[in-house]
């Protein structure tokens, strides 16, 4: 789905960010241009990127990494 369609930003794109070590709409900003021109897709983003680290705090905890 797109969530900045000023520069073509899918929520793949954040996926692969926050992967990359995004944590902030800030970081999505500086690495994607996310926001760069109008910036109504900031709100969205924020969204996007709070429920991919729920996701991720959730398989976190469903499989621990024992070292």
């Amino acid at each position: 789905m797109y969530i900045c369609i000023c520069n073509a930003v899918t929520d793949r794109h954040i996926e692969a960010a926050v992967s990359e070590g995004a944590l902030t709409v800030e970081d999505l900003q500086r690495q994607l241009s996310l926001g760069s021109q109008c910036g109504s897709c900031k709100d969205c983003a924020k969204a996007c990127l709070k429920e991919i680290h729920q996701q991720n705090r959730a398989l976190a905890v469903a499989a621990p990494c024992f070292i």
